[in-house]
């Protein structure tokens, strides 16, 4: 028996297999499963051993069973071993995760390199084309396969947003390697969903463009999806319900992070709440605590005056009235003993303080007390939680102070003693200490409602309000202590007058009208607007403040509305549908759009057709539709559809009178507002030529480029004033801008030596171009002394009185130089003219001078590479080939217009086809006759001086000192008394232009009196001391 024990316990050996049994603790030690192994031991401890039963009954048949036996405990230090299933099933997680990894590597570099190289592989971007004309190589990072997988996942599937599958990858591969510590499930579901929602907005919001990955921003998958629920659902139920899905998506990501967010503000909340709670609770204990010392040393004090009172003889006390019964009066006091046969005096009622209920610390009321506070003690003053009541002064032999606490709020009642005087009052205490205070005499004094002398009227006293009679009270007041409660003041609280035999009787009543109580309120004293106002800011228009800019009646209003028709319309559409349909190019939908003079057709091509092949169609689709101007839009931008403009055959009149009185004009805040016309979508066209900041332009003859002159100067007339912008207008055909000489000394500038405003001679062209690179350069000057960038930052600190005017600083006016015909002027002057013009196209923009040039012939020897590349707003009006569209536009179209007044304008980003509006002759008349009519200035405004190069500077000199101005005598003998000499002390003082003024300082340098320029701003130094010798060089001159 014991030998066999001995082997069951042994286990079986490796030559010869053990017998198969009910498992047992001691079998179960090698199984993997710590479960498993703790089931099989508590079902072995259950069982009995059936062997040694057995082997009991063949021994003797009546032995009884083995004991049971505890199994084994298996050792902490033996790790189970993995069955040989498990490892495989390891081994092939690892294998295809790996494989994951390289495939999700390889995607994401092939959907990368898709991005830039997607139109170069469209091509072979197919499955049937993998195996094709092996010799073309992919440019995509990933080869072929690579571009035709990027192109099925971001091209076909779900757009820009397909860049996320390949992190999917990666993060499945990532979870088969179970890796607990990562919670990637959730990443993978939030990924899975972002990529399905983002294709489906991105279909939706942006559109199918072909431009780009050939389908739009969201795929085939998001543009299918999205169209499905807008046919559905509408466009605005789709867009709320993708914003919706996409705002799921981020919570469900961040499912996480936010609740960690929220616990964390909820924690800090409660902990703010408990501070406050604890701040509340020290207040309220620190509060108790010095009630508590108060009560203790006026308890003390009122029982050493209790000593004293007994020890010192006093007058007879009456006896006190019952209590029962309140109708009866109150016996008075008096110092001196009363005669028996004196007639008592009547004294009216106690009047007690209305207050709440007054409660101890331990929130028990205190017993009731009738004690009329003396009035000229009394203050009305607020607690801390808004209630009011009567704070009373106490002096050096006060009784004890009765306080009520409570929790909403601390109410004090201070009564004291005084002299003992002709009617007054017995005043009981509390119950407990009655007897003390019978020993103490107060006095109170009432006076009627209004100051009225009496002897005693005791009876006209208002019943139900408050009535205290004292001195004038010299009102004080309160001064808060630290814990909320209002601390009397010293004992200096009463001022001291003499007390009349018989004082007068007045009543006070505590009302929110009552002279007695001050209520002071402090306030911060503000400076006067008088004050403020003194230093007003710089006006430029104070000079002509009578100016009136024109009113819009003067224009004519000349649009008339022609009303496109239906039939017109669908006409049109199924020429265009049927032309496309004849070459193969089907439509899935077309919209229309009605402008003034065209009508724009928006379509949507079918999946898979090309653009190029709808833009060769141009010629065929104005063929089918016998008209002339057909432009097409391949692709309109921002929207991924093509456009095909139409003309109408009724073209409507855009009037100077309707876009000036545009909201979109009217409102516009900008510096140099033009507005041009209306767009297709009869919307008013504003530019701000500020920002532009030079303008090209350039049409065949007769083609509106006249109007479209006309019509930016008269916006910039109707939004300007004549101090804020001065036109430099060159005119050699002599007769489009002769009617704005009108406006010479209001708008228009010139050089001193010229007689007309409007400039015809070329050689006086080079002379004004050269004067005006002068100006810049010194307007750069003062904005380098200014420490500014632009005009605009310079005349904002110039108004704003920041810039010294002593120093050379002016208000700069804007400067719209408009030169009309520059062909004609190339071929004059050739490079004396390209020159300048360069020079201040590249320079002029900061310091406000802007260059308009228009032409006729837009040939490249005229608009040279140097003048379009400072030239980025361009318009174009009707020409005769595309060549000198390409030209104006560097694009086709400008040839394909209709004229009169069609025109497009490129800024650089956008080209936009505009109907330029219509100004009439007798409107630019009207206009000028009304401006002219006005208080001008004394002259046009002056240009610098320019000296060619060839002249000597001593003639120069001597031409100065021959054309002396009439006001040069007077500007002398004013520098010379003044001992002081500048430009702009002259200006400000003889009410001139700055260039006058520089003229005149120039002839007194030259005339010896005064010296030369300093440089900075700094005034010259007048070399004339007394007016003898002043009068002596003036003589010589003559």
């Amino acid at each position: 028996m014991q030998d066999r024990r001995t082997a069951r316990a042994s286990g079986p050996t490796p030559s010869r297999p053990a017998p198969r049994r009910a498992p047992t603790a001691k079998t179960a030690v090698s199984r993997p499963d710590r479960l498993r192994t703790d089931r099989v031991q508590r079902v072995a401890s259950r069982r009995p051993d059936t062997t040694d039963a057995a082997a009991g009954r063949r021994a003797g048949g009546t032995t009884p069973p083995a004991p049971r036996r505890s199994p084994r405990p298996v050792p902490p230090s033996r790790k189970p071993a993995p069955l040989p299933e498990e490892e495989g099933t390891t081994d092939q997680y690892i294998w295809l995760s790996l494989i994951l990894l390289f495939l999700a590597g390889y995607l994401a570099v092939s959907t990368v390199s898709y991005l830039i190289y997607w139109d170069v592989d469209q091509n072979i971007a197919t499955w049937g084309n993998l195996f094709t004309d092996i010799r073309q190589d992919a440019m995509n990072w990933g080869g072929r396969i690579g571009a035709i997988l990027s192109d099925s996942i971001v091209g076909r599937w779900f757009g820009i947003f397909g860049e996320l599958l390949p992190l999917i990858v990666f993060f499945i591969a990532i979870k088969l390697l179970k890796l607990k510590s990562l919670r990637l499930r959730r990443a993978i579901r939030s990924t899975i969903l972002l990529m399905i929602v983002g294709s489906i907005a991105a279909g939706h919001f942006f559109g199918p463009d072909p431009h780009v990955f050939g389908s739009g921003w969201g795929g085939t998958h998001g543009v299918l999806i999205a169209r499905w629920l807008d046919a559905m659902i509408g466009y605005e139920g789709t867009s709320l319900l993708v914003i919706a899905a996409f705002c799921g998506t981020l919570y469900y990501a961040n499912s996480l992070l936010i609740r960690s967010w929220a616990a964390g503000l909820r924690a800090y909340n409660r902990r703010k709440t408990e501070e406050r709670r604890t701040r509340r609770e020290l207040e309220h204990l620190e509060a108790q605590e010095k009630i508590l010392r108060m009560r203790a040393a006026m308890e003390q004090k009122r029982q050493e005056l209790a000593l004293q009172e007994t020890a010192l003889p006093g007058p007879a006390e009456p006896e006190r009235p019952d209590a029962a019964t309140p109708a009866e009066t109150t016996e008075t006091l008096s110092d001196t003993p009363a005669e028996p046969d004196a007639a008592p005096v009547p004294v009216p009622k106690p009047v007690v303080l209305p207050a709440p209920e007054p409660t101890g610390i331990t929130g028990q009321a205190l017993p009731d007390t009738a004690c009329p506070e003396p009035a000229d003690r009394a203050r009305l003053v607020q607690n801390y939680n808004g209630s009011w009541g009567y704070l009373i002064g106490y002096d050096e032999w006060s009784q004890p102070i009765i306080y009520s606490f409570d929790r909403e709020a601390y109410y004090y009642n201070y009564y004291g003693q005084a002299a003992a005087e002709p009617n007054t009052t017995r005043l009981p205490e509390s119950d407990e200490s009655e007897e003390e205070a019978d020993d103490i005499p107060f006095t109170l004094e009432t006076r009627p409602a209004t100051p009225v002398a009496q002897e005693s009227a005791p009876s006209a006293m208002p019943v139900g309000e408050p009535q205290f009679a004292a001195r004038e009270p010299v009102v004080q007041p309160a001064v808060p202590s630290h814990t909320g409660t209002a601390v009397p003041p010293d004992d200096t609280f009463d001022a001291p007058q003499p007390a009349p035999s018989r004082p007068p009787v007045q009543t006070f009543a505590p009302q929110e009208d009552d002279p007695g109580f001050i209520v002071e309120q402090p306030e911060e004293e503000q400076v006067d607007d008088e004050v403020i106002n003194s230093s007003d800011l710089y006006d430029p228009t104070l000079e002509l403040s009578h100016y009136r800019k024109p009113p819009v009646e003067l224009l004519d209003d000349h649009t008339k509305r022609v009303i496109v028709t239906d039939e017109e319309l669908v006409e049109n559409k199924n020429r265009i549908v049927t032309t496309l349909e004849n070459f193969g190019i089907r439509i899935d939908t077309i919209e229309a759009t009605i402008g003034p003079t065209v009508t724009l057709y928006e379509i949507v091509p079918a999946p898979g057709v090309r653009i190029s092949k709808i833009k060769n169609l141009e010629d065929d689709i104005a063929l089918s539709l016998s008209a002339l101007g057909i432009r097409i839009i391949a692709p309109i931008p921002g929207k991924g559809t093509v456009g095909i403009e139409v003309p109408n055959k009724d073209k409507e009149v855009v009037s100077m009178y309707s876009v000036i009185k545009s909201p979109k004009f009217h409102d516009s805040r900008a510096d140099l507002p033009v507005a041009l016309g209306k767009t297709i979508q009869n919307e008013t066209f504003v530019f701000d030529l500020a920002k532009m900041p030079h303008l090209l332009v350039a049409g065949a003859t007769g083609q509106g480029k006249s109007v479209g002159l006309n019509a930016i100067i008269a916006s910039l007339l109707y939004k300007k004033h004549p101090a804020e912008l001065k036109f430099i207008l060159v005119d050699p055909k002599k007769v489009e801008l002769t009617l704005y000489s009108k406006l010479e000394k209001h708008f228009l500038a010139k050089m001193p030596s010229e007689e007309e405003a409007i400039i015809t001679d070329t050689q006086k062209v080079i002379y004004t171009l050269n004067s005006l690179c002068i100006e810049m350069d010194a307007r750069y000057d003062l904005l380098k002394a200014a420490k500014v960038r632009n005009i605009k930052e310079y005349n904002e600190k110039f108004i704003n009185r920041r810039l010294n005017p002593e120093k050379g600083h002016r208000y700069l006016p804007y400067f719209v130089v408009i030169v009309d015909e520059f062909a004609d002027l190339i071929m004059t002057a050739g490079r004396e003219i390209e020159t300048p013009i360069a020079r201040i196209a590249q320079l002029a923009r900061a310091v406000g001078i802007h260059l308009i040039i228009a032409t006729q012939r837009p040939t490249t020897n005229i608009i040279t590479g140097v003048i379009k590349a400072n030239f980025p707003a361009r318009i174009a009006f009707r020409v005769t080939s595309m060549i000198d569209s390409r030209t104006i536009l560097d694009q086709p179209g400008a040839n394909q217009l209709v004229g009169r007044g069609d025109m497009l304008i490129s800024t650089g980003n956008e080209t936009t086809r505009v109907q330029c509006a219509f100004i009439d002759t007798p409107e630019v008349e009207r206009i000028t006759d009304h401006i002219e009519h006005q208080q001008g200035y004394p002259s046009a405004y002056e240009l610098p001086e320019y000296t060619p190069e060839g002249e000597e500077p001593s003639a120069a000199g001597g031409d100065v000192l021959a054309k002396r101005d009439s006001l040069f005598e007077e500007v002398a003998r004013y520098v010379v008394a003044n001992q002081q000499g500048s430009a702009s002390t002259i200006q400000r003082k003889f009410s001139i232009g700055f260039n006058r003024a520089g003229r005149l300082i120039d002839q007194l340098e030259a005339a010896g009196i005064v010296g030369h320029s300093e440089g900075g701003g700094k005034p010259r130094q007048v070399l004339v001391t007394d007016p003898m010798s002043l009068e002596m060089i003036l003589d010589n001159l003559s």
